[in-house]
């Protein structure tokens, strides 16, 4: 396996015509389908980057845009923003073109955290990215800043000195109200 693969290596597209039975209450494209179609390409990407059986770790962001209407062509193209030992962040774009007028818009955008494993469920190792331009240079670094946010929230209120006293204040401009019972 190569140590280094450029991101166009594993590069996938996709389209696929929305049909009647694609469609909620609505009317409108039901957005599981379209999160269904979605973790697909995440797995075919990062399969086709590590030359391996990939599992979704977690998904981050997800923004529906854009409604997608019954009989419009939507195209999902992926890359492999970024890698770490085991696992690579895959972006998503989501458009859809009314075939009739051309018209395309963007529906959402999304990361896929994928971790690459072997025959037995055991995590391996994934080949790093070859960067080759400033957008692709900047995708990887918002991947990196994601993961340390999360990683930075989870320590901030997974820690055992976390306190709910510290954060009403900061409560104040929402519309909850606190009734947390005495301990």
């Amino acid at each position: 396996m190569p140590l280094y693969k450029t991101i166009d290596d594993s590069r996938i597209s996709i389209s696929e015509l929305m049909q009647p039975s694609h469609s909620n209450f609505g009317g409108k494209i039901h957005g599981g389908y379209i999160l269904n179609l979605m973790d697909q390409i995440a797995f075919a990407c990062a399969s086709k980057h590590s030359k391996t059986y990939c599992v979704t770790a977690s998904v981050d962001t997800v923004d529906f845009l854009n409604p997608i209407e019954i009989g419009e062509l939507v195209t999902m193209k992926a890359s492999v923003n970024y890698v770490g030992r085991t696992s690579m962040v895959v972006g998503i774009r989501v458009e859809a073109e009314n075939i009739t007028t051309g018209e395309v818009k963007h529906c959402n955008s999304s990361y896929f955290t994928m971790v690459a494993k072997d025959n037995q469920g055991k995590s391996v190792s994934v080949p790093g990215l070859i960067v080759n331009d400033e957008q692709e240079l900047k995708r990887f670094l918002k991947a990196i800043k994601r993961i340390e946010t999360k990683r930075m929230r989870q320590k901030e209120f997974d820690s055992e000195d976390f306190s709910h006293e510290h954060y009403l204040d900061d409560l104040k401009p929402y519309k909850v109200r606190i009734e947390l019972p005495e301990k």
